[in-house]
């Protein structure tokens, strides 16, 4: 053999290895980590992240950015931030996942930061709310919301509404503490007063003794945050069986009145007022076509703040997937996500460049009945929100 054949022979070879190569990079399908509860009593996040995610996917055709995508899905069980860092290591490790997705507690997703840091991993928060969480590495993207930014407005509102003395009733742990700061620093800048600042363990079964102190201190309204779940249903029940509508204590809150729970409040709930980011009765078609591919994928499956926060966090994924070409590039991806503007459901929406944060609209929501089913009607926009706790 002529040493020119063999050099030919050797770069068709070459080529045919580079083509195999290709192609199997090309089949190789993008895996995303969800991490979130599938068990325990905030187990509905779960499936609400899952509903979401996988919706989406089936938007577009199973692909994104032509590429096949599997989801590995691990159950942290609830606020448990040793396992959730454990389960993640063996995500990014193990599973060698390109994305991450999901976290519902702000402890969970603090506990990961530095996993997401090290890895470089592009990680969307699909709806842990402390402000701070963003800052802790550079590879996370948050698509949900902060207390700082549906709180603010809120705050405003209520002094616009002649509220001069309010108490505060929050979990204890950190997006509560957000939320009871920034509605005490921006009620308190409008002229009001806090007289009392309630933390409650994140245990708590028994609201009745919180419920109680709210009732005797003599305010016109409750600023509260809870998360979503039993814990949602155990105060509004403290609320309306210790009579404070009733004494003139107005309820302020977020996701207090969340859909996956509204209808279990019954009439009790009527009236109550709430700013927050999404409603399942926003009026879009954006929200039309999302609550339409939930229902197909599930008819049980709920459009709430975690299920579009799931949706809009894969669309995130899918720009980049695009971006990368399917590649993994933890920077590249990131710089696609911070430049991104979409028609979500919720409303218009992007992504700050600087906190990346998503930046949007925040509502003022009252509970009404719709035929024989109550929604969080929006009654008021006030316009697109920054993370306000991020902007101090």
């Amino acid at each position: 053999m002529t040493p020119t054949r063999r050099r030919v022979i050797g770069a068709l070879a070459a080529v045919a290895a580079f083509s195999l190569t290709a192609a199997q990079a090309q089949a190789q399908a993008v895996k995303v980590g969800i991490v979130g509860p599938f068990s325990g009593p905030f187990a509905h996040y779960g499936a609400l992240f899952k509903a979401g995610a996988e919706a989406y996917l089936a938007s577009q055709g199973g692909k994104l950015g032509g590429r096949d995508v599997e989801f590995i899905y691990r159950d942290t069980g609830g606020p448990n931030p040793g396992q959730t860092k454990s389960l993640v290591q063996e995500l990014i490790v193990k599973d060698k996942v390109d994305y991450l997705g999901g976290f519902v507690f702000t402890p969970n997703a603090l506990a990961v930061a530095p996993l997401i840091q090290q890895s470089q991993t592009p990680t969307v928060i699909f709806n842990a709310a402390t402000s701070s969480i963003t800052e802790k590495s550079e590879y996370f993207v948050r698509t949900s919301y902060t207390l700082w930014q549906v709180t603010a407005p809120l705050a405003q509102w209520a002094a616009k509404q002649n509220v001069k003395k309010v108490v505060t009733a929050v979990t204890d742990y950190g997006p509560g503490i957000d939320g009871e700061t920034a509605f005490k620093s921006e009620f308190v800048r409008q002229g009001g007063t806090v007289v009392e600042s309630i933390r409650m363990p994140i245990a708590t079964t028994d609201f009745g003794p919180f419920v109680q102190r709210i009732k005797a201190s003599g305010a016109q309204a409750v600023y509260t945050f809870l998360p979503g779940g039993p814990p949602n249903l155990g105060f509004i029940k403290a609320y309306n069986e210790n009579g404070l509508a009733k004494a003139g204590v107005q309820f302020l809150g977020t996701a207090e009145t969340d859909e996956f729970d509204l209808q279990k409040f019954g009439d009790a709930s009527l009236g109550l007022t709430t700013a927050f980011h999404y409603s399942g009765a926003h009026d879009s078609p954006a929200n039309r076509a999302f609550v339409e591919a939930l229902k197909k994928r599930d008819a049980n499956a709920v459009a709430n703040y975690a299920s579009v926060g799931a949706w809009d966090g894969m669309y995130v994924i899918h720009k980049m997937i695009e971006a990368t070409g399917g590649r993994k590039d933890g920077a590249k991806a990131i710089a696609a996500a911070k430049a991104l503007e979409w028609d979500s459901p919720r409303g218009p929406v992007r992504i700050d460049a600087r906190t990346r944060h998503i930046v949007q609209d925040v509502y003022l929501r009252k509970v009404e009945k719709a035929g024989a089913a109550l929604v969080n009607k929006e009654v008021q926009s006030f316009g697109p929100q920054t993370d306000h706790g991020l902007d101090k």
